[in-house]
């Protein structure tokens, strides 16, 4: 410490002395010495009167009244503590501890209004409601307790020397007060859905919601895909031009000029990565890409087929039913579908134009061009009804397609099928379709008699017309565009599907509906890829999956697969991955085709998580910026030109767009132990090696240890750690740069030194940070760029250092537990975040896939902390240490990435117990201490309850529940419940149920289940939402909700009380397999079975201590929710597990349960070969807790001394029936522990505490040992 800050202290201690005496002395003056003034307008205030203690209380109230100001004003008080004048410097130094961070963080006025508002807002709505529903409805029955005398108990007072029944006040009271302080949390779930519900419908999340709505709006995307994605033309340097224009008119002048062939480009660019992803079949592709020509060029737009689906075939029944009416009728209704009039449009021009091509003979093009010129003659003259039988159309139809499917067909030998049906067609034409028959066979009688042909010869069609060799051209010349505009007439004749069925795959609908959607929202322009900001992304990976393995598809140990698995859970995408592979059924992806089983491994890994599949969607990001930047060098002409440069490889153009691209864009994969994989010929480096050659701009950073050569004999070789950035090059790896290491670096949280060896690596001015188990796609890579604008956008006076995305959970449809977890971790990464970032300005770092201003964090300490322990939730310390120096945080919805979540229970319990202990260590680390300390209260509220506030209140929630059931079993069992009942006439406290309600709200997962079901509502409507929610609890979400309760109450708290917190990996594979009954006793024990049998035994013997004089509704109505509680947490793990219930499984469990229960530990033995192993690590942390750890371990295990005082001591004016009450409750304690074959030692500990204990012989009972020992409840 040094002396500036010794003499600091001194003064403040010399302070707080003179407070200290002079604010005493003044008080005890201050009733004999007034001096008072008369106020000479008549007004309520006759006569003030002040004292000098008021007046020192003044003085000693100004440093209060100065932060008051400071917070209404933030801008002086961010200026004083930024400032480098002398006083701004002496205020900030007595004020503030002497750090370097924490200083200036106060945001603007509008904000400070704003989450101000928030809160008060709550606190009002939080305050009314508890003095209403908690507080008001416990005063009258209090005052009836304490009128009570202890003479009217029929059993003596615990404490009888206290007065006015303190015991049964404080076993009512406690629990509401606990309720009170957590219910806090509830009312912000509530506030954040209504807010965040409201703030997304402002900023048009939604906008398109159904694929209705994107087929009515889909009009409108080319110009909002302009206006966002397509860089804005430099402005006429004139200006004369640009100022006399009206601007909606230069707009549209602007979205004309390319605009449409653009956003063309780039929708066909979507539709097949959809294809090649295989959420979409050939036909499904076919039907939703824009055709791209010269048309486009003049904005005549051309749209995808699925938005014309059927529209044909309801315009010939129009003008089927229609043959009587006007033509100006039929025009009408035709137009009132714009979608119909240019179906009906486009297929007379094409009919037109194929029939142009097909038909060469003179004589038969002037016989076609003949019909077309008289049903031209007929529109013009609106006279079509008249001059036709437009009953006949739908004839007309089936013989166009026909011929059509010829056309398609393109075989040769049906060359006569060709002209039989042309034959039909002019046949249909000219005697059918013309009521007054066609002028076209007149003409061509005068035609054949110049020629010297008889009439009657030519009294009929001619059998041999279009039969000459030279009459038609088949098969047509297979020219691109050609033979597009004929699959595109056919469909356009033959789908009948509607276009809310198109595409039929769920994912492809969900991703076209928020990329239509988020071209809406507000984003900023979107520079040239030239002039944009370069940036990397980085990806941490040590052991998990690269690539499912061969074996690992094919193995089916449990009787399934994951091959198979994967077929029955995406059977759309299986039968779109053999349509792509030329396949006609299933059985030709044989294990004996090598090609094939390359394709099925990537087909299966593209759909886990693995690496492989994030390493695809982030090389989207180069796929999409050498898209764009072609785009921005070439004009319209040379876009219809080499519209395909980006696919061809040796080409000057994209070798251009290559080197372009490679200067802005960098994907490093941290894969730390790739070196000794090599080494060891593990198959994940092949795999990674695979990965490289198929994407040549991914780069692999490593850590190498190498022993060098000692100079002396004796001495120990020393290891050197190098980090080494690798290539691809001609098949093999080839180092780029390698960095020599000061030594071992992973000696802290494996993740972030993973990040922090290979950062180094990354380039740019920006860096995104991704987890190896998301992914990307195309359509979200487009507007990368936009989102690196916001680093220059001006909002306020600085610019943002991380910017925040949304997450798409794509793990949502592997199981039921995975959709349970994927709508929860929905709604905190939108509706949630979106809510921490504006209003409340508190959003941190939560994770992948965030963007980092890289210069600002390369500065200040990286993206990630690593200590050992406390940094076990890295990433949001990288927040932390963002916001403490004046790092400013954004989260923005018009991106998202895709993220994968644990699919199984034992993954998810693992991963909620990590982040459990994350948020107890981030309670006790200085980050959060700094950050409450400099926030102001209502900042720092929002900083609490959106971290560590909802872990601690679900401790405090399942506190509540035991000191609920332990008051009311102390009522019970002294008489004071029944003579509450009895003589005071106190019924069910309705504090309490209001108290249970709440508690029950986050216990049943309502706490995530309101904001989730907001954002459903937002996105996908609100019957979608209220269907989703009631087909959740039908698949026991309220089980899994309640479950996880307990994981994040017993995780955090044990860590809180003994600390011990560590990584847990959970892996990321799909579940399949069944989990042993071992397993899930080693996982669950102490966190939910032995609390789970406490509630149980506890509700037991409060039903039969006070059945006697009670009705069994109004306790069911209170205990219902804990029933359920207990219950859950005893039969959760096996209602979630695969094959649960298979009778095989069951016995095999049995016998394995049995061997690790009689397994001897010791030295060498692990935890899952032996209980005694197991027993002694799970008891580890309360030998290696301090003695403060211990004694409040050993005042939670006290209160068993309740029970079994008051079960061993039944009443004394009814000493049979608690005699008999404990019997029987001693039989099911006995019960329950026969139930399972406890090891010896275990008996052992028994006894001694039996003979140790202090009651009398013979009122022992085995269930308090259980209780003390195996039953109980530690807040770990």
């Amino acid at each position: 410490m040094d002396s500036t800050h010794r003499k600091k202290d001194l003064l403040k201690i010399i302070e707080a002395v003179m407070w200290t005496i002079v604010l005493p002395i003044y008080y005890s003056t201050s009733r004999r010495k007034y001096t008072c003034y008369s106020t000479q307008n008549e007004s309520w205030i006759k006569e003030w009167c002040y004292s000098s203690y008021m007046v020192a209380v003044a003085f000693y109230l100004i440093r209060n009244a100065v932060n008051m100001v400071l917070f209404f004003v933030p801008a002086v008080g961010k200026y004083i503590e930024t400032s480098n004048s002398r006083l701004c410097t002496i205020l900030s130094w007595w004020a503030q501890p002497r750090l370097y961070v924490g200083r200036g963080m106060q945001e603007s006025q509008l904000s400070v209004m704003k989450y101000t508002l928030f809160w008060m807002l709550l606190l009002m709505s939080k305050f009314a409601f508890s003095y209403t529903f908690e507080i008001k409805p416990l005063i009258s029955p209090t005052r009836q307790i304490m009128a009570i005398g202890v003479k009217n108990y029929d059993w003596h007072e615990l404490f009888p020397k206290v007065k006015s029944n303190a015991g049964a006040i404080a076993a009512i009271w406690s629990p509401i007060i606990l309720i009170y302080f957590m219910d806090t949390q509830i009312w912000y779930s509530v506030y954040c859905s209504v807010f965040g519900g409201v703030y997304g419908i402002l900023h048009h999340l939604g906008e398109i919601r159904t694929q209705g709505m994107l087929k009515s709006k889909f009009d409108t995307l080319p110009s909002a895909f302009t206006d966002c994605l397509i860089p804005p033309e430099p402005k006429d340097k004139e200006g004369i031009t640009m100022w006399l224009c009206n601007p909606e008119c230069l707009k549209d002048l602007e979205n004309k000029k390319g605009g449409v062939l653009k956003f063309a480009i780039m929708w066909n660019q979507i539709i097949s990565s959809f294809r090649d992803e295989d959420l979409i079949s050939n036909r499904e592709m076919d039907l939703m890409k824009m055709p791209v020509s010269s048309e486009l060029i003049s904005n005549r737009v051309r749209w995808p087929v699925f938005l014309l689906a059927n529209k044909l075939s309801t315009a010939l029944t129009i003008a089927r039913d229609h043959h009587l009416g006007k033509h100006e009728n039929l025009l009408k209704r035709i137009r009132k579908d714009r979608y119909m009039q240019m179906v009906v449009t486009e297929c007379y021009e094409s009919l037109k134009y194929i029939l142009d091509i097909l038909v060469v003979g003179d004589l038969e093009r002037r016989i076609v061009s003949g019909v077309f010129d008289e049903i031209e003659e007929s529109i013009v003259k609106s006279s079509l009804i008249t001059d036709l039988r437009m009953e006949k159309l739908p004839d007309l139809h089936a013989k166009c397609t026909d011929l059509i499917t010829l056309l398609v067909e393109g075989v040769e030998h049906c060359h006569y099928k060709v002209v039989k049906t042309l034959q039909d067609i002019f046949e249909l034409v000219t005697n059918d379709l013309f009521k007054n028959g066609s002028r076209t066979l007149n003409e061509l009688h005068d035609y054949l008699q110049q020629e010297g042909t008889t009439s009657e010869y030519f009294s009929h069609l001619n059998p041999e017309l279009f039969a000459s060799k030279h009459s038609i051209h088949f098969p047509l010349p297979d020219r691109g565009t050609l033979m597009e505009k004929i699959k595109r007439f056919h469909l356009l004749l033959t789908v009948k599907d509607r276009a809310i069925y198109i595409p039929s795959n769920i994912e492809a609908r969900r991703r076209i509906s928020f990329f239509a959607t988020s071209l809406f929202m507000n984003m900023p322009k979107a520079p040239k890829v030239r002039n944009m900001l370069s940036f990397s992304v980085l990806t941490p990976h040590y052991m998990e999956e690269v690539k499912f393995s061969k074996q690992e598809l094919h193995s089916s140990k449990q009787g399934v697969s994951i091959c198979f698995y994967m077929q029955k859970i995406f059977p759309d995408e299986w039968e779109n991955f053999i349509e792509r592979l030329g396949s006609e059924n299933l059985d030709d992806t044989n294990e004996d085709s090598s090609t094939n089983e390359e394709d099925l491994r990537d087909w299966a890994s593209f759909r886990g998580q693995t690496l492989s599949r994030t390493v695809r969607g982030m090389m989207y990001y180069r796929k999409a910026l050498k898209l764009q930047a072609f785009l921005d060098m070439a004009e319209d002409d040379d876009i219809l030109q080499n519209c395909d440069a980006i696919d061809r490889a040796n080409d000057t153009l994209s070798a251009q767009l290559d080197a372009l691209v490679d200067m802005k864009f960098t994907h490093v994969v941290s894969c730390q132990i790739y070196g000794s994989q090599k080494t060891s010929g593990d198959p994940q480096a092949q795999d990674i090696l695979e990965l490289m050659i198929r994407y040549p701009s991914l780069r692999v950073a490593y850590v190498e240890e190498k022993e060098v050569v000692a100079d002396r004999v004796a001495e120990r070789a020393p290891k050197v750690y190098s980090s080494i950035l690798v290539k691809a090059v001609n098949g093999f790896d080839q180092e780029i740069y390698r960095i020599k290491l000061p030594g071992q670096p992973n000696i802290g949280e494996g993740k972030p030194e993973n990040q922090n060896h290979s950062i180094i690596f990354t380039r740019g001015e920006a860096l995104q940070a991704i987890d190896m188990n998301q992914d990307n796609y195309l359509e979200e890579a487009l507007k990368m760029r936009n989102l690196l604008q916001e680093f220059s956008r001006a909002q306020r006076r600085a610019p943002p250092t991380i910017l925040g995305m949304r997450e798409n959970i794509f793990t949502g449809s592997v199981s039921s537990l995975a959709w349970f977890m994927s709508y929860q971790e929905t709604s905190f990464v939108t509706i949630g975040q979106r809510l921490l970032a504006n209003p409340l300005r508190v959003r941190f770092h939560y994770g992948h896939p965030d963007v980092f201003d890289r210069i600002f964090h390369l500065t200040r300490g990286g993206i990630s902390k690593a200590s050992k322990t406390i940094n076990l939730s890295e990433d949001v310390f990288a927040g932390f240490n963002t916001t403490l120096r004046r790092g400013y945080v954004t989260y923005h919805e018009y991106m998202q990435v895709g993220k994968g979540r644990d699919v199984g229970l034992n993954q998810i319990s693992k991963f909620e117990a990590k982040v459990a202990n994350g948020n107890s260590e981030q309670t006790l680390s200085r980050d959060i201490y700094r950050l409450g300390r400099r926030f102001d209260f209502f900042r720092m509220l929002s900083l609490y309850f959106t971290t560590i506030g909802f872990y601690f209140n679900s401790l405090i929630s399942v506190i509540g529940v035991y000191v609920f059931l332990y008051g009311q079993l102390y009522l019970v069992l002294s008489g004071l419940h029944r003579a509450l009942l009895l003589e005071a006439k106190v019924k069910n406290v309705k504090s309490l149920e209001t108290a249970l309600a709440s508690q029950s709200f986050i216990q049943l997962g309502l706490l995530t289940g309101l904001p989730m079901v907001i954002e459903i509502g937002l996105e996908r409507g609100f019957l979608n939402a209220l269907k989703d929610f009631v087909l959740m609890q039908l698949q026991l979400a309220a089980v899994f909700f309640t479950f996880s309760y307990g994981t994040k109450a017993h995780y955090y708290g044990r860590t809180i009380l003994h600390g011990g917190a560590k990584y847990r990996p959970t892996g990321r594979k799909v579940v399949i397999f069944h989990s042993s009954f071992s397993e899930n006793y080693r996982l669950y024990s102490r966190s939910h079975f032995v609390k789970g049998f406490e509630l149980l035994i506890l509700l037991i013997v409060y039903d039969l201590f006070r059945r006697s004089y009670q009705s069994s509704m109004a306790y069911l109505l209170i205990t219902y929710a804990i029933w359920f509680m207990s219950m859950t947490w005893l039969f959760g793990p096996f209602l979630f597990n695969p094959s649960g219930f298979d009778w095989g499984k069951i016995v095999d469990d049995w016998k394995d349960w049995n061997k690790w229960v009689k397994q001897q530990g010791g030295i060498g033995i692990p935890p899952d070969k032996s209980w005694q192993s197991w027993w002694v690590e799970e008891q580890g942390h309360l030998r290696h807790c301090g003695i403060t750890s211990r004694l409040i371990e050993l005042l939670l295990s006290l209160r068993f001394f309740l029970y079994q005082y008051g079960r061993d001591f039944p009443p004394s004016q009814d000493s049979e029936r608690g005699k008999t009450i404990s019997k029987r409750d001693s039989s099911l304690g006995l019960s329950i522990i026969q139930s399972f074959p406890f090891s010896r030692r275990f008996s052992h500990d028994c006894n001694a505490i039996t003979h140790l204990s202090p009651f009398p012989k013979g009122s022992h009972r085995m269930l308090p040992c259980i209780s003390s020992d195996r039953l109980g409840i530690d807040i770990g």
